[in-house]
């Protein structure tokens, strides 16, 4: 039996930004047992040549919605990356769950020779069939910038371990 696009893209997607949403509620609930200014948390990097913390969680919203868009041709909404709280975070999330439950699955299944180009930094593109965009650059950069935002709380403190970035609240 082989795997669908929709099977390997949307519950993925899906159960990952639920999870990204409780590390952002655990992590608010930190800044504020502590009675700490969340500005440091959500400016935080991990390196000095890092996307900080906010943009971590903004790219993988993105990547999500983009990758479903780019494969399902369903077109995603633009979002103003003005999110500067938890609460504005978690709204973000909750957009993006709302716009991949839009998406047909028929506009997914079947798509895997479907020709992708997208976007590679400022000034490039690159080219791919859709099982491979989402399999090597889809998946692998949306679990990127869910595992930074992951890192950089727990580095920061945040009481979270490995079954937060799996299971999120789920037991």
């Amino acid at each position: 039996m082989t795997i669908s696009m929709s099977s390997a893209s949307l519950p993925v997607f899906k159960t990952m930004l639920g999870n990204l949403s409780h590390i952002l509620d655990k992590a608010q609930a930190h800044v504020e047992a502590r009675k700490l200014d969340p500005v440091v948390l959500l400016q935080y990097r991990l390196s000095p040549d890092m996307l900080p913390f906010t943009r971590q969680v903004l790219i993988a919203c993105d990547a999500a919605k983009n990758g479903v868009a780019r494969i399902s041709g369903v077109e995603a909404p633009k979002f103003d990356d003005t999110e500067a709280t938890f609460p504005e975070l978690k709204a973000r999330i909750q957009k993006t769950l709302d716009y991949l439950a839009t998406v047909p699955v028929d506009k997914l299944d079947g798509s895997e020779a479907k020709e992708i180009t997208f976007p590679v930094g400022r000034d490039n593109t690159r080219t791919m069939k859709a099982e491979a965009y989402l399999k090597h650059w889809a998946l692998p950069n949306f679990f990127f910038h869910i595992t930074m935002a992951y890192a950089i709380l727990r580095h920061n403190g945040v009481e979270l371990g490995k079954s937060d970035y799996l299971l999120g609240g789920a037991t």
